[in-house]
């Protein structure tokens, strides 16, 4: 009974986890790498804090996408 009790909770966090990450978008990255060796595996893999920065440059560029105020 513990044991099915310990895997329940496990399932209900990793899915609570999945959605927040889905939500904050924070999976993009790991999205993006999947993408980038799925479909150019000779491309070099931005680091996080570069793929960042390539994409609020990309969201400041192009209107549809919002815009920063700070």
């Amino acid at each position: 009974m513990r044991s099915a009790l310990h895997r329940a909770a496990s399932r209900a966090v990793r899915g609570v986890r999945w959605y927040v990450r889905e939500l904050t978008d924070e999976s993009a990255y790991d999205r993006y790498v999947a993408h980038l060796r799925k479909g150019h595996p000779d491309a070099a893999v931005p680091s996080r804090r570069e793929f960042e920065r390539m994409r609020t440059d990309r969201q400041e560029e192009d209107p549809r996408q919002g815009f920063r105020c700070c």
